[in-house]
């Protein structure tokens, strides 16, 4: 039995024979279809209800804000798309333990907050309204679609000296051209979604990747990055990664696993380490993880795995 993404693709391709303009603007509303909606994985569970909830609002919609720890640095954690908050519960037990404040949210259409769609803009205007809040925060923490959040927010309206990109990418090229490749659409149907896709947003094609691309327009002077992908992560494949990586040169660390994948490299040993290391050291800390002895860790850590950790080649 064929599955539903299955039914999906053959659907545009069968709508791209008679009209690659129609197949294109099927395909785009799929690309931004949310659900449907992660449930709370029972291990994450203790740490999600710990939370002290805040009401957030985005054009109209309301959305629930989490915080946990009391420290006087503050860091904003974005979450992926089909993604939630309480994926981050591993790392936030690991900073509430070193003594940050940790808030994030779920962005509309996604875990516990109402609204039925949503956009990058969205995560971007929800990060400046916890910066009015609780900022500036000493590091932003994006995973997948919450990466290129973070960095939109950190480029724009939320500066930060520090920002944390977990399998993510450099800009939204990187997420069309995966979703293009799973559902095989030709080149017609492709530049017509990619047509629209711009238009949405109400960029020009000349200036699309001065407004999103990081590695074309990189990050502040002042921010330093650290990316972490896997290189099995088949939902986005680390290229784009190595791309932002690469453009950031000396102020930035990169972090390749192995057999973590796309999610579960969020709760990896590794992860959590230069994570960690990162925000309440920089790029020493992260330079030093191969000689620092482990801590005493607060929470259960799933099994490590192979990892290095390079500078810019």
């Amino acid at each position: 039995m064929s599955s539903l993404p299955t039914l999906i693709a053959r659907g545009i391709r069968t709508t791209a024979a008679v009209s690659p303009a129609l197949a294109g603007a099927l395909a785009l509303r799929v690309f931004f279809a949310a659900g449907p909606r992660m449930q709370v994985r029972d291990w994450d569970a203790t740490t999600h209800s710990e939370a002290r909830h805040r009401r957030l609002t985005v054009r109209g919609i309301e959305v629930v804000g989490y915080e946990w720890g009391a420290g006087p640095r503050t860091v904003l954690l974005l979450h992926g798309w089909r993604g939630r908050a309480s994926q981050f519960a591993p790392l936030v037990r690991e900073l509430v333990f070193e003594g940050f404040r940790v808030v994030t949210f779920d962005a509309p259409a996604h875990g516990a907050s109402k609204g039925r769609r949503t956009d990058v803009r969205d995560w971007v205007a929800l990060a400046e309204e916890l910066q009015t809040i609780h900022g500036p925060f000493a590091a932003i923490v994006g995973h997948s679609f919450g990466a290129l959040a973070a960095l939109a927010a950190a480029r724009s309206s939320v500066p930060t000296p520090t920002l944390i990109a977990i399998a993510g990418g450099a800009g939204p090229d990187a997420f069309i051209d995966e979703f293009v490749r799973e559902f095989r659409l030709d080149r017609a149907t492709t530049e017509h979604m990619k047509a629209r896709f711009r238009r949405r947003f109400g960029a020009e094609e000349t200036t699309t990747g001065a407004l999103s691309d990081a590695a074309q327009h990189p990050l502040p002077a002042g921010t330093s990055l650290l990316v972490v992908h896997d290189r099995g992560d088949r939902r986005m494949p680390d290229a784009d990664s190595l791309r932002l990586h690469a453009t950031h040169g000396e102020r930035s660390r990169l972090l390749r696993t192995d057999g973590f994948g796309h999610t579960t490299v969020l709760s990896a040993d590794a992860t959590l380490d230069a994570v960690v290391a990162m925000v309440t050291g920089g790029l020493a800390a992260v330079d030093a993880l191969g000689t620092d002895t482990p801590r005493s860790r607060p929470a259960k850590r799933e099994p490590g795995s192979k990892a290095d950790v390079r500078t810019a080649a």
